[in-house]
């Protein structure tokens, strides 16, 4: 199918040795892009670059002089997935700013920094594709994640003014928001509440909650030419928990 292939293309994805990281990866490396796995976990985003083909770089999205380190060293890049996220579930009243420092850092604040280092090279190339992984707690509120949707909920703003700034640099800027995934961030959350997950999947019109390569399939969509003409969305994959 025309339009469909990322050859000669670069792609950054942050959080790459995550659940959903991996299943992006994995879909841009089958569309030919070269895939550099950026992650604060070295040595599974080594794994993932080395099955891959790609590259892999440790980062620390909450350090700013670290994110200035990895811009300074990847060279160009064409397309750039932020899917990097931690979630510190408290209800808000108990919440610690500390924890709140911490989202906002990783969440938004990396994002922003990433973006305004490695955008400028895609508009004068005429060519790009930035990807938000947001959340549908973002979207619809989430209870114990009071901070962590804020800061998710930041991305969409940020989405929408880059796909107006520079859309006539021929970048595309799109918010993919998640619903209940399998990850291994949600099954430590599980574990701590038995039966959570097939409470939440009753709740799903598709009766199951998400898979990595759900996620993947319309962020590697997104990517590619065929998508060109789309800018500026906030799509959900939800099972059909959230609608618009």
């Amino acid at each position: 199918m025309d339009g469909m292939r990322l050859d000669g293309r670069t792609a950054v994805v942050t959080g790459g040795a995550g659940g959903i990281g991996r299943a992006i990866c994995a879909d841009l490396a089958a569309l030919g892009a070269r895939v550099v796995v950026a992650d604060l976990d070295g040595d599974a985003a080594g794994e993932v670059a080395k099955a891959l083909g790609g590259a892999a770089f440790r980062v620390d999205l909450a350090d700013p002089e670290a994110i200035d380190a990895f811009t300074a060293e990847v060279g160009p890049v064409d397309v750039l997935v932020h899917n990097a996220g931690v979630s510190i579930v408290e209800p808000f009243v108990d919440s610690a700013p500390a924890h709140w420092d911490l989202m906002w850092r990783i969440n938004l604040r990396a994002p922003m920094q990433l973006t305004r280092a490695l955008l400028p090279g895609m508009t004068e190339r005429g060519w790009g594709r930035l990807v938000f992984i947001s959340s549908d707690g973002a979207r619809a509120g989430s209870g114990g994640e009071g901070a962590y949707a804020a800061t998710k909920a930041g991305l969409f703003g940020l989405a929408k003014t880059l796909a107006r700034e520079a859309a006539r640099g021929g970048v595309t800027s799109n918010i993919v928001c998640p619903g209940p995934t399998d990850t291994p961030m949600v099954r430590a959350v599980s574990d701590e509440h038995p039966g959570l997950l097939d409470k939440l999947a009753k709740q799903i019109p598709l009766r199951r909650i998400g898979r990595p390569d759900d996620i993947a399939g319309l962020v590697a969509f997104l990517c590619t030419d065929r998508a060109g003409y789309i800018t500026g969305q906030t799509i959900s994959v939800s099972g059909g928990i959230t609608m618009q």
